[in-house]
């Protein structure tokens, strides 16, 4: 895969099952370098193999399918263009003109259906008066200053959070074969000093319902489903007075109206719930949390737990293994299937597993493996699950007798315009003994090749062996690339995540160092002495850590690093709690894990990568990494990407991506030259 081929990424969204069962509709996004923006449609997909998938709109971004629990009618998020807010939309789910439910100003963020197919609830962003264009002629330059009291008032990819929460609304779903109404001919208002205006055309009009704002507590209102009978929509918020922890907790709401009833189980545990929802048979409530604690922010390595407990109150029995499983997805969201059943997604060792649990204990393991599930979901008899693997980017499948059959195949072109490249699965022992488990992705040829050593972020994340762009890129490029899942990572259990708390650069670098070493002991198509180091967010800081140490590589690439403990605390949006949490808060304990306090031990040429409205690791950090290594004389240059935050190597935008691509191929031409990568030669 070259830079060039991005727009072949067709990622594919959970699944909406329709009621009966027969068929699924999916979104289909990808990025796009003609609207430098990410595009897509709803792709219908029926489970008869003798009928083919075909698109069902032509929207510019339509996302987040979800059928009516009656089947009649399919509501959808749709994004006029590039810099539109999504807006919520309807359209008869046998076809026809999709109709605009929603004109918010900042957008809706996600939806669910009552019951009973005639109301949704959705969420938007409310801003306060005279805020993001809410008083008109009030630009962001001409806006009154933000007094702050609390920790916590930003976010990564949001900006500010306090003057703009997340509120809940409900609306009644008009009928769709209504006719349209048919606004009268008419003048156009005009000065009484100009000439006759043109007589205004009579046209259709769908009138957008009224919308009911439900919640207005000063907190992000999130995970909002309606409850079995209809009368109480759920969510998750965190209470406003809790500004020192990281607890969220359950509410319901009277779908008429009133205050918001806390939900709580019989324990005092103080924890960050994620998600909630209600079982078909309304005898319980499923939802996913993180214990944090006594200190409501003990947050390190804590496993995302599924939690079961009666709908009217009681005890919260985890129904999985805190210790060991981790069903906090990016994504995955509790779905169920049955009166009193749930689907979870599950990281576990280098996947990503569907699981099926119920109310009363049971469970089933049914989708694991080199598929790694996106998501999922259960009607009318019918399981589909969407999922990644090694040669896929984003496809769908039935679950069938145990067993997933294929309905789509999304990555076909992406497969036929650019090679992909199968990884292969290792495992080396660290220094301690210790199993690190991970990848190779090597180009094609006997080699031996260069290597660059790739480092995740989190630290409490995960590779997979699923396909990844970044790895396919450099492969392409004629390098080796080594992933691994170092102590630290999620997917391995509690006691594998905690290894580095209090202890960042120990452990980990040992792990990947060994992998290194094991994989350049046992391939004898790796090349020892052509090596590179590369890393984003923690990889970033385990990078620059690890080039302090370790001087065997050519080159190395920290890119929107954790480099700072102390400046982080007071400019990152997690800064108040994360380094505390993982450094320790003394002077002394920050300094012993601080990359910055080591910058005068780097010799490795150094390209260091941030993107200017980074909230999770401000460009601070980046800025002062690059001006120590220029201070002492390393070879090293700045990246500054503009309009780009921490996201921006997964959702950043299609040309920015590219370039990123681009400046990073031309580093290594640099440092570590290819047959396919050579450094262009100065200009005459």
């Amino acid at each position: 895969m070259k830079p060039e081929h991005l727009p072949l990424l067709n990622s594919v969204s959970a699944p909406a099952v329709h009621p009966d069962g027969s068929r699924a509709v999916v979104s289909v996004t990808r990025p796009d370098f003609l609207a430098d923006s990410y595009v897509g449609q709803l792709w219908n997909v029926p489970l008869d193999p003798l009928k083919l998938p075909r698109r069902m709109t032509r929207g510019f971004l339509d996302t987040a399918p979800s059928f009516s629990p009656d089947g009649l009618v399919l509501a959808f998020l749709r994004a006029a263009g590039p810099s539109a807010k999504p807006q919520l939309w309807v359209v008869e789910a046998e076809g026809g003109e999709p109709q605009q439910l929603t004109d918010r100003l900042l957008g809706v963020e996600s939806f669910a259906w009552s019951p009973d197919s005639h109301r949704i609830v959705f969420s938007s962003r409310e801003p306060a008066e005279g805020r993001y264009g809410s008083s008109e002629g009030v630009g962001r330059e001409a806006e009154d200053p933000r007094f702050i009291t609390t920790y916590q008032y930003r976010m990564n990819g949001v900006g500010y959070t306090k003057d703009k929460p997340t509120q809940l609304f409900v609306m009644d779903v008009p009928g769709l074969g209504d006719e349209p109404r048919i606004t009268p001919r008419g003048r156009t208002q005009r000065s009484p000093h100009a000439a006759d205006a043109p007589d205004e055309e009579p046209r259709y009009v769908d009138p957008l319902p009224p919308a009911r704002q439900l919640t207005s507590l000063a907190a992000d209102h999130h995970s909002a489903g309606f409850s079995s009978d209809g009368s109480y929509v759920y969510f998750v918020a965190a209470p406003p007075e809790n500004d020192e922890e990281l607890s969220a907790g359950i509410y319901r709401v009277p779908i008429g109206g009133g205050d918001p009833i806390p939900v709580r189980p019989a324990d005092a545990a103080r924890r960050a719930v994620q998600d909630v929802l209600q079982s078909k048979d309304g005898a319980w409530l499923f939802f996913i949390a993180r214990g944090l604690g006594d200190s409501g922010r003990d947050f390190v390595a804590r496993n995302a737990v599924l939690y079961c407990m009666p709908a009217e109150g009681g005890d919260a029995v985890a129904l999985t293994d805190p210790e060991m499983m981790d069903v906090a997805c990016p994504g995955g969201r509790i779905e169920l299937r049955g009166a009193d059943r749930a689907l979870v997604l599950n990281n576990a060792q280098g996947t990503v597993e569907l699981l099926e649990l119920s109310a009363t204990g049971d469970h089933a393991l049914l989708v694991h493996g080199d598929k790694v599930a996106t998501g999922a979901a259960w009607a009318g008899g019918s399981l589909l699950v969407a999922f990644c693997d090694p040669s896929t980017a984003g496809d769908l499948a039935v679950l069938e007798g145990g067993q997933l059959r294929l309905l789509t195949d999304f990555s076909a072109p992406l497969r036929t315009e650019a090679e992909v490249v199968v990884p292969q699965e290792l495992t080396f022992d660290s220094g301690d003994g210790y199993p690190v488990h991970g990848w190779l992705v090597k180009p094609a040829g006997k080699g031996p090749h260069p290597v660059l050593l790739n480092i995740h972020g989190g630290p409490f994340a995960q590779y997979t062996g699923a396909f990844f762009d970044e790895a396919q890129v450099y492969a392409d490029a004629g390098y080796a690339v080594l992933m691994c899942n170092p102590r630290g990572s999620a997917g391995y259990g509690r006691e594998h995540g905690l290894a580095i708390k209090g202890r960042l650069g120990t452990v980990d670098m040992q792990d990947v160092l060994a992998f290194l070493d094991g994989a350049l002991k046992e391939l004898p198509a790796l090349d020892a002495g052509r090596l590179g180091i590369m890393g984003g967010s923690y990889g970033g800081y385990l990078t620059a850590w690890t080039i302090a140490r370790d001087h065997r590589f050519q080159g190395a690439i920290v890119e929107r690093g954790f480099l700072d403990p102390v400046s982080f605390e007071g400019s990152a949006d997690i800064g108040w709690y994360f380094g505390a949490e993982y450094t320790g808060g003394s002077r002394q304990e920050i300094a012993a894990q601080s990359p910055m306090e080591h910058v005068d031990d780097v010799r490795t040429p150094t390209l260091v990568i941030h993107s200017e409205d980074d909230l999770r690791c401000p460009i601070e950090q980046g800025q002062r990494y690059f001006t120590a290594l220029k201070r002492r004389g390393v070879e090293t240059a700045l990246l500054v990407f503009p309009g780009e935050d921490h996201e921006l190597s997964r959702s950043g935008t299609p040309h920015h991506r590219r370039q990123r691509f681009e400046h990073i191929l031309r580093w290594w031409s640099r440092f570590l030259p290819t047959a396919a990568n050579q450094e262009e030669p100065p200009s005459a």
